[in-house]
């Protein structure tokens, strides 16, 4: 069958992220009516209100369903399905005025085995929103996500492995709180970065490229968060409702931005013991933090059902939930790009330590 051409699936796609809506046979089950029903928001400020309500369950819905297409064929890195998700992505960066960055446009070569002359190459999307304050728009916070997967499996009737809750989920948040930010006039204080990683399921490929290639100074990047597996809730120790961890939980000043926005929203933002320290350098947080960046990722489960299996569909995500916890997320970003003192590394902790001291020679004159 001749595949469709790439125009043509980009607008169809973009058109259909747009209309925030979905034919009533595709749409999730019903959850019961007492988790349907999510309290007024409380402790909000103007600004926190426009972010909350630039965040939907049925945006995250399309773009979710989209990059977790049979068509994307599980968004290998590299291969024609990245390629099109990274067109996607750039299309939403565009029509939400964010400034180009990369060495391409909006993205940036990543040679994926630097010490091979033939390496094959692939992309990071990213896209900047300028900040607002003279004194504060050259310093940055990054917002990121992987958006590659693990493509086709060997065998099997169904052989695409569509990656909806890894990473899809963690894409489309980050395209959902862009377009919430993009929204705030006068925008916020500090620039904001927001990068989509490919490589991340070949060994963190794309963020280490990153690390050692940035596209804004490390030195001026003030922290930094990554989004991993927001959508499911079918955790294996029970449902996951209104609730999401941070990795190095302890690590720095970064998380308890978090944890007052989710409160503010109805989400508890905590840390898993048996998890926090073991997970915090298995995903892009890892090498910005290595070289004294304060970055850390935030999930709603480390595990669910169909974890790297052709079971990870996109009707299986909990879209409102989804929602309620990037809001969160949105509002957060909004107090690191608002805030006049840059989170710090906790040096008190053992663990943080060798972090901190990175993060010392990281800003050294």
């Amino acid at each position: 069958m001749k595949r469709p051409a790439l125009a043509a699936v980009l607008l169809s796609a973009i058109a259909l992220a747009q209309t925030h809506t979905v034919p009533k046979q595709a749409r999730t089950a019903p959850r019961p009516a007492a988790a349907r029903v999510a309290p007024e928001p409380a402790g909000l400020t103007p600004e926190m209100r426009i972010v909350a309500g630039h965040i939907t369950a049925n945006s995250l819905r399309a773009h979710v369903s989209f990059l977790a297409s049979d068509l994307l064929e599980g968004r290998d890195t590299p291969s024609r399905g990245l390629d099109i998700a990274a067109e996607y992505i750039a299309s939403h960066f565009r029509r939400l005025g964010l400034e180009p960055v990369g060495d391409d446009d909006f993205f940036q070569t990543v040679v994926l085995r630097p010490d091979e002359p033939d390496s094959p190459k692939s992309r990071n999307v990213a896209g900047i929103l300028h900040g607002s304050d003279p004194a504060l728009k050259d310093t940055y916070v990054m917002l990121s996500a992987h958006y590659d997967h693990i493509g086709l499996a060997q065998s099997g009737d169904d052989r695409i492995n569509n990656g909806a809750n890894d990473d899809a989920s963690g894409t489309a948040s980050v395209l959902e709180v862009a377009n919430a930010l993009a929204s705030l006039h006068p925008r916020p204080r500090r620039s904001v970065l927001f990068i989509l990683f490919c490589g991340e399921e070949k060994g963190l490929r794309g963020s280490r490229y990153y690390a050692l290639h940035p596209l804004v100074p490390l030195a001026k990047t003030i922290a930094h968060l990554n989004l991993e597996q927001l959508g499911r809730t079918d955790a294996p120790e029970g449902p996951q409702i209104s609730t999401a961890n941070i990795t190095g939980f302890d690590y720095s000043d970064v998380p308890r931005m978090f944890v007052d926005a989710g409160r503010r929203v109805g989400v508890t933002v905590s840390k898993i013991d048996k998890a926090s320290d073991v997970y915090f350098n298995r995903s892009d947080n890892g090498p910005l933090a290595r070289l004294g960046v304060p970055a850390h990722t935030m999930s709603v489960t480390y595990e669910f059902p169909d974890y790297h299996a052709v079971g990870d569909e996109w009707q299986k995500i909990d879209y409102d939930n989804m929602a309620k916890v990037d809001t969160a997320v949105g509002i957060g970003m909004l107090r690191m790009a608002q805030t006049l003192t840059a989170p710090k590394w906790s040096e008190a902790n053992p663990a943080a330590k060798p972090y901190a001291d990175a993060g010392k020679k990281l800003t050294e004159p």
